[in-house]
């Protein structure tokens, strides 16, 4: 393919940019000046993939499609599918990217000292609210639907879950070695995986910490 066009740098509409924004003259965006070709590609992507995510937490699976998520990260749809041929690659890889940024996030919260328990459980309770998990949501019920789509949302399920446990094991130094605490911390986090769900419709704020205090008494009997 060709070198991008104005149009397929276009910054998104949600999220904070992590590189420079393009310039916009009249409502149309001008190119990232300066930046090779190869850099140009992967700011598209990136774009591609917060708008799909947005898009999915907003409009769920019927209403997002290449062309909607195209025009909310300012590509053109060709762009779109010249990096994500299928509409299934688009959406499983956007939720796999921003879960992938948000458990680095979680690792460098706590990178510098060991936290108190109860602001990791917080923290991890918080990968379960918000958009991502919204979009997530939406996904696996698409999933359930489309046959297409089952196979790799299945996958993408199960690393997810893997390498959350992971994190949760590390931040909470947790000896997995002990009988029965690695299935009381997979219980923490289903836990906290139901309290997105009821975040879902309400703001579920006030009922949440009083759950996560009362698992944090839990987990120090269960860890020490």
């Amino acid at each position: 393919m060709g070198a991008l066009t104005n149009a397929e740098t276009g910054e998104p509409r949600t999220g904070e940019p992590r590189t420079p924004a393009p310039r916009t003259r009249g409502g149309r965006t001008t190119p990232f000046r300066g930046l090779p070709k190869q850099a140009r590609s992967r700011v598209t992507r990136r774009h591609l993939l917060e708008a799909a995510v947005s898009c999915l937490a907003e409009h769920g699976w019927a209403g997002s499609t290449v062309a909607v998520v195209a025009e909310r990260a300012g590509v053109s749809r060709g762009a779109a599918q010249h990096h994500f041929p299928t509409r299934e690659s688009l959406f499983t890889a956007a939720v796999e990217y921003v879960s992938e940024e948000r458990s680095t996030a979680l690792r460098e919260l706590f990178q510098a000292a060991p936290a108190p328990r109860p602001a990791v459980l917080e923290a991890l309770v918080d990968l379960y609210t918000g958009a991502l998990f919204r979009a997530a949501l939406q996904l696996w019920v698409a999933a359930s639907n489309e046959e297409q789509l089952r196979p790799q949302v299945t996958e993408l399920e199960a690393r997810v879950g893997r390498e959350t446990h992971r994190i949760a094991v590390e931040l909470l130094g947790a000896d997995e070695s002990v009988p029965g605490v690695r299935e009381t911390v997979q219980g923490f986090l289903d836990m906290a995986r139901g309290l997105g769900l009821a975040n879902v419709l309400t703001d579920d704020t006030a009922r949440r910490e009083r759950v996560v205090a009362q698992w944090s008494k839990i987990l120090d009997a269960a860890l020490g």
